[in-house]
């Protein structure tokens, strides 16, 4: 039976570059993979949101993500304090999970405000995508290339050079 990964987003791609981009890797990440997408809604905040508002707001969006998270998968969250690594480093981690007792991985990229705290404390480990900020769209794919880029450096692809 084929690895389950699930890619959880907050918030909707609405670019069309960015859409067809996304299509893409998620098309080429079914060779390889069980591979779902879940977009949830972002909490919508006001215009100037206070740092409470912005605390509760994430809370939130923890409740709906804490829902669909595959039950004992390995959660990875993207956050910028998290350990960097290569893509060799990262397709290594990938695979430790898959051999371990664990059905599935399951990423989060949080929204634009970030994650929760109680939800990165839940998480089994988190990644840092470098100390350069991206545009949080721009972030999925780069997540979407990067999961299939450890896939293809574990089949022995020449996809990675």
């Amino acid at each position: 039976t084929m690895f389950d990964i699930t890619l959880i987003t907050m918030g909707k791609l609405k670019e069309k570059f960015y859409l067809s981009a996304a299509e893409e890797y998620a098309k080429r990440l079914k060779g390889y993979c069980n591979f779902h997408l879940v977009e949830l809604p972002e909490y919508r905040l006001p215009e100037n949101p206070s740092p409470g508002e912005i605390a509760a707001g994430l809370d939130k969006e923890a409740e709906l993500i804490f829902t669909k998270v595959p039950k004992g998968a390995w959660l990875c969250v993207f956050t910028p304090e998290g350990k960097i690594l290569s893509s060799e480093g990262f397709a290594e981690k990938l695979k430790e999970v898959k051999l371990s007792s664990r059905g599935a991985a399951c990423f989060l990229i949080g929204s634009s405000f970030g994650i929760s705290p109680k939800v990165k404390e839940k998480a089994d480990f988190r990644l840092s995508m470098g100390p350069m900020t991206f545009p949080h769209h721009l972030a999925r794919i780069m997540v979407l290339e990067q999961i299939y880029r450890a896939e293809a450096i574990q089949s022995g692809s020449k996809y990675h050079k």
